[in-house]
């Protein structure tokens, strides 16, 4: 019997950042392998540590169960508990989401930035000013991350 599809979950904004790392003289000779936090934990987290959503209106907002959003919250917490106890490396990054609004990236400085005003064309870049704007599509980022 072959599993289930995995439905993909909504994530409202990419993390700011990629990943955290331990500093400490003790860490600097080991070589450990980082845990890897998919963006749906880290939107898991997000919703309901940050935003103080509970577990019902933060899995409406992922487009989930409330039993999946339990899931995958609980595997968050518990990759960050290793990672804080073992002193890893955090890594954010993949798994089957899509982003909640149109997204570009600037040509000239490389940044990426959402439109979050769909009703208003996307000109310059907010960063630099450029006009060297494209659409982006995270999840053609996600396939090359999964692959």
């Amino acid at each position: 019997m072959t599993p289930r599809l995995k439905r993909i979950r909504k994530v409202v904004n990419p993390p700011l950042i990629k990943g955290f790392k331990p500093y400490g003289s003790d860490l600097k000779n080991q070589k450990v392998e980082p845990v890897y936090l998919l963006y749906e934990e880290y939107e898991a987290l997000r919703l309901c540590d940050y935003d103080g959503y509970n577990h019902h209106h933060a899995s409406i907002v992922m487009g989930i169960s409330r039993p999946t959003y339990t899931r995958i919250y609980a595997s968050a917490r518990e990759k960050i508990a290793r990672a804080f106890v073992e002193g890893r490396q955090i890594t954010i990054e993949g798994g089957k989401v899509y982003f909640d609004s149109d997204w570009y990236q600037c040509k000239q400085c490389l940044c990426h930035f959402n439109n979050p005003e769909r009703m208003i064309k996307v000109e310059r870049c907010p960063l630099c000013g450029s006009r060297q704007v494209e659409g982006f599509n995270w999840n053609d980022t996600q396939k090359n991350i999964e692959m």
